[in-house]
């Protein structure tokens, strides 16, 4: 109560209220003084000032926001198209084993590990750049949720579950599922987790060169006092995505066959990281380097020593982001850090490589998780909140907006599924031929197009908490500033559009070739599901129209401005398209929302599921084609309408 001296409290015997007072004896509200006792003099303004007083006690107690917190519990339990999606996949002994473990893991996000995640929000790392002598330390100070986080991940084997392949083919698979639903709990530590995963993976590939089997262990160890994390130093002040021609940072070879690196790297993610890989451009005796993306080579290097300093690294300062303030990003200056060469001279995009696809499948999952948390809190509050006399639940049109939603997280559900069920094959030289080209194209595909979705339902569910999702603590702000990064990191949309075109291009249109065959067996097996009748359909004109695009856009720059479109159509059919209800996916190409539809046992929901998706316009560069947005001085046009040129 503002108007009062909060030093003490007395009972006031006539309202039966007890009352914050400075001595018990004299009450001040709005400039009257009463002695307590003075009958006579001051009885009617006493009076009158009790009556106020219990009326600002009773609106008090009425001024309260009347809605109740939307919540969700254990969310492997709550989420039935992942179990679905589980018991129709996996072989019964590693269903029921797994099975176990995720009930457990769900039960320790929601009690355990979900708390921590709001501590790490509401202390971000700070950066201490001196000690109190002048002595220049650049530290990194981390929350203890934070470093709590890092266990965690080791405990949960959330690196381990997919190099130690238990479950063989199914060991990527499975710890997919346990990152999709740590992300959303992880307090920001799903990042540092995607570049540790890529840079085990990268490390595996190149055979454990050096001395790297070491921290190969380390990166994949279930021992909380022996796991590492790693960076991905590759964004440096003239370029991003553009490293071929963004990379200053020089490494000088010394007598011993180490390396020095020199230079500035612009953008580290999980700057406490223990480890990183990072490119940079090898100089001859002349001190000249080779530019380009062949004068780039891969390099693996600790961040601090054994002693806890760092390894001739300089912190300038940490970024000021929109979100992901959980994690320390930040400016370093390479100053003679000592490294080892992983790769072959010149070979470091390539030997890189393998990290970013692993990058972005994480990308993905965080994408997807996002998703599934945003509504499933909209779900929540929908049957909780009362408005015009109902509940939201009971308004048709705010059911079906969430309707929408809920179709665009299972379709990326899927899609997330298929290519860490490709990438596990992949990993256990499993995959035929055809899985190798479908995974080299779907993961770029499935990165840009589901960043993309997160941003738009991050949005779109905020609006269903009404007033309620614009305020920081109910932490709805938060995963909406989180998730607008996803189409920005490893590779904003544009840049994984014309990636799938070079994806084609290398492969001499291999990649395609997989994709549409594939479709194309599948939506003839699915054909006699007589309830998909209609989505099978409208798949089959979209690839029809899709294949007469590709025939009539031979010319360069017609493919890419048509670029983010048709990754856009690849998505969407690939999503939607039909499957058998075949149960043993080592017989076919894997599931996605007909076949979900199509398995026995399937549910109305997810038959409806499949076909709202494929109600949507399944391939939108047929579309623009037709209206002549690639074609006929378009791109000129383009920059007209930019820039106001007349």
């Amino acid at each position: 109560l503002p108007l009062w001296r909060f030093s003490a409290t007395c009972k006031l015997q006539q309202s039966g209220h007890f009352l914050p007072w400075a001595s018990c004896q004299m009450l001040s509200v709005k400039g009257i003084n009463t002695a307590v006792g003075q009958e006579q003099q001051a009885g009617l303004k006493g009076k009158q000032v009790l009556e106020d007083l219990e009326m600002h006690l009773a609106r008090s107690e009425t001024e309260a926001l009347f809605h109740e917190q939307p919540e969700t519990g254990n969310q492997y339990l709550e989420d039935t198209l992942l179990r679905s999606y589980l018991k129709t996949h996996l072989p019964p002994k590693v269903l029921e084993e797994v099975h176990q473990d995720l009930e457990r893991f769900g039960n320790r996000l929601h009690t355990k590990i979900q708390p921590l995640s709001w501590e790490c929000e509401l202390n971000p790392p700070v950066f201490r750049q001196y000690d109190a002598w002048g002595q220049r330390v650049d530290h990194i100070y981390t929350c203890s949720a934070w470093r709590r986080m890092k266990e965690i991940s080791a405990e949960e084997g959330l690196i381990a579950e997919a190099y130690e392949r238990r479950y063989s083919n199914w060991s990527r698979l499975y710890q997919a599922v346990k990152l999709y639903l740590f992300s959303s709990s992880s307090g920001g530590f799903s990042c540092p987790l995607a570049m540790t995963d890529g840079a085990a993976k990268v490390i595996e590939s190149l055979g454990f060169p050096g001395s790297l089997r070491s921290a190969f262990d380390h990166l994949t160890s279930r021992d909380p006092q022996k796991f590492w994390t790693s960076g991905q130093w590759m964004t440096e002040r003239r370029g991003g995505s553009d490293v071929a021609n963004g990379t200053e940072t020089v490494a000088r070879k010394q007598p011993d066959g180490s390396y020095r690196l020199y230079g500035f790297k612009w953008f580290t993610s999980a700057a406490d990281s223990d480890m990183t890989l990072t490119l940079a451009r090898i100089a001859d005796a002349e001190g000249q380097c080779t530019q380009g993306s062949r004068g780039l080579s891969l390099f693996f290097l600790r961040v601090r020593d054994e002693e806890g300093k760092l390894n001739s690294i300089q912190v300038q300062r940490l970024k000021d982001k929109l979100g992901t303030r959980q994690m320390a990003t930040a400016e370093l200056w390479l100053q003679g850090a000592r490294a080892e060469l992983i790769s072959a001279e010149g070979r470091g995009v390539a030997a890189i490589s393998n990290m970013l696809n692993i990058t972005r499948i994480h990308n993905v999952i965080g994408a997807v998780a996002s998703m599934r948390r945003m509504i499933s809190l909209s779900r929540d509050y929908a049957r909780k909140r009362v408005a015009f006399g109902k509940l939201l639940k009971d308004h048709p049109l705010h059911m079906q907006t969430i309707a929408r939603m809920e179709v665009q997280v299972r379709g990326a559900f899927l899609l997330l599924m298929e290519i860490v069920r490709l990438l596990g094959l992949a990993e256990t030289n499993l995959a035929s031929e055809q899985e190798q080209l479908l995974l080299r194209l779907l993961v770029p595909v499935a990165k840009l197009y589901t960043g993309k979705q997160a941003s738009a339902v991050a949005v779109e569910a905020m609006e269903s908490f009404g007033g309620q999702g614009y305020m920081e603590d109910t932490g709805l702000p938060v995963i909406l500033r989180d998730t607008l990064v996803l189409s920005i990191w490893e590779g904003t949309t544009n840049i994984l559009s014309l990636d799938v075109l070079r994806s084609l291009v290398k492969s001499q249109g291999q990649v395609m070739a997989a994709f549409l065959s594939s479709v194309q067996k599948k939506l003839e097996l699915a054909s006699g599901t007589e309830e998909l009748s209609p989505a099978v359909q409208r798949t089959r004109e979209a690839v029809g129209r899709l294949q007469q695009f590709m025939a009539g856009s031979e010319q360069a720059l017609t493919m890419e401005l048509a670029a983010r479109d048709f990754s856009y159509s690849l998505a969407r059919i690939y999503t939607g398209r039909a499957t058998t209800g075949i149960t043993q996916p080592w017989n076919g190409l894997g599931a996605l929302l007909m076949e979900h539809a199509a398995r026995p046992g399937a549910s109305s929901t997810d038959v409806c599921a499949a076909l709202r998706w494929c109600n949507q316009e399944l391939c939108p560069v047929a579309v623009e084609s037709a209206r002549g947005s690639y074609g006929g001085g378009a791109a000129l046009q383009d920059s007209a309408l930019v820039f106001g040129n007349s």
